[in-house]
């Protein structure tokens, strides 16, 4: 028997930092997981970075983990929110706008910070490292992994 399909969405401001990064994050621990079947992509609210890579800080902070982030920035559309099944916002601005696009309640019911099921960071911002010292990549992996491993222990028991 197939499992249906789940689809996740990371969001950021630019995604370039945080939400390619939850990508890159959920796709590597799912190579434990070959019996869930996960679709994953990331977006930005803005288009500033459109086409780009994710950032080489966070590229370079991933890979020293084994994550590979291969998704080029896109941003966000109106049918992703109808698309998807999880919407994960990294903080509350972001959080802020998804809502203000969502139409219907069945769209806001997707919704929730990222770290909605994180065991440790728990309804925390996960904080853009894009103008912070290299050290603030590390920390917004340690938040994604953690939050990533809820997400995937939420979906084991709900699928």
């Amino acid at each position: 028997m197939v499992k249906k399909e789940i689809r996740v969405l990371f969001v950021c401001m630019g995604n370039i930092c945080r939400s390619p990064a939850g990508e890159g994050v959920l796709k590597h621990l799912m190579k434990q997981e070959p019996e869930l079947n996960i679709q994953v992509a990331s977006c930005g609210i803005g288009d500033w970075h459109i086409g780009q890579p994710a950032d080489r800080r966070m590229q370079a902070a991933s890979k020293a983990r084994g994550i590979a982030l291969t998704s080029l920035a896109q941003q966000l559309q109106a049918e992703f929110l109808d698309e998807f099944d999880y919407i994960l916002a990294a903080d509350q601005e972001v959080l802020k706008h998804l809502y203000h696009y969502a139409k219907t309640p069945e769209q806001k019911a997707k919704i929730s910070l990222i770290t909605a099921f994180s065991s440790t960071y728990q309804g925390q911002e996960v904080p853009d490292p894009y103008y912070q010292a290299n050290g603030a990549f590390e920390l917004v992996l340690d938040m994604l992994e953690d939050a990533c491993h809820g997400l995937l222990k939420h979906i084991r028991h709900h699928s």
